[in-house]
């Protein structure tokens, strides 16, 4: 399928934050997996690790982040570029929602409190 619309899009939401599957395997792509991520005003994740690289490319409000305790900003245009099993933590500070584009590698598995598994969003 040459086009994954994301109108056609599940939603799966996680603290808050809801994540849009848009070119992911179970979507026709074979080695990317991307998504849209909207973050609520003051929302922010629990600490997680993914053992793949990640990049968050802000297109509206503002993210932060810290990421292998570096703390890191985003604004629109901007990319968080978050490596393989670092250990993120995302956040909205502002009193807006924001939103990113989050592109990985399609089979990517997450850590989050010491269990393992495959985001939905992510297949």
């Amino acid at each position: 399928m040459p086009v994954a619309s994301a109108a056609e899009s599940a939603t799966y939401e996680r603290d808050g934050f809801a994540f849009h599957p848009l070119a992911v395997p179970s979507r026709g792509s074979a080695e990317l997996a991307i998504w849209t991520l909207d973050v609520p005003a003051g929302a922010e994740s629990e600490p997680h690790s993914m053992d793949r690289e990640e990049v968050f490319l802000t297109t509206s409000g503002r993210l932060t982040a810290t990421i292998d305790g570096v703390q890191a900003a985003a604004g629109p245009g901007d990319a968080l570029i978050v490596p393989a099993h670092a250990v993120l933590r995302l956040r909205n500070p502002g009193d807006r929602p924001a939103r990113a584009t989050v592109v990985t590698s399609a089979g990517m598995t997450a850590t989050v409190g010491g269990a393992a598994f495959t985001p939905p969003w992510a297949q």
